[in-house]
């Protein structure tokens, strides 16, 4: 399980910081040119999606430091992990899901651990 919840942060973490990357440099997501089911949360509150690339940039380096945090077993990446999925629970449908599951998949590890 360690290892998977290693693969799906990295995930996480390598698809938002390009995705922020590819759009700050090419004005455009990765894929299609309309932005996923993600972007509807955005334009609702009239904010420009293709503005949000140091925001991807952003996430994916949390990405990066709780994938670290977790690896090393320093004590707070359980706390951390939880956070930065749900802030990730906007980006769907794949972050969502990946978000998901590592909310999941840490809770019952913490809980199988006795913690």
């Amino acid at each position: 399980m360690r290892l998977l919840l290693i693969l799906l942060g990295l995930v996480n973490g390598v698809y938002m910081l390009a995705d922020g990357i590819f759009v700050m440099i090419k004005g455009k997501f990765i894929g299609p040119d309309k932005p996923g089911p993600w972007a509807e949360l955005f334009y609702r509150f009239d904010i420009d999606v293709f503005a949000l690339g140091p925001l991807f940039a952003l996430f994916g380096l949390l990405w990066f430091i709780w994938v670290y945090a977790f690896w090393a077993n320093l004590t707070w990446y359980n706390v951390y992990g939880i956070a930065i999925s749900f802030l990730t629970l906007w980006y769907l449908p794949v972050g969502t899901l990946l978000s998901i599951l590592i909310i999941v998949m840490l809770y019952f590890s913490k809980q199988r651990n006795g913690s």
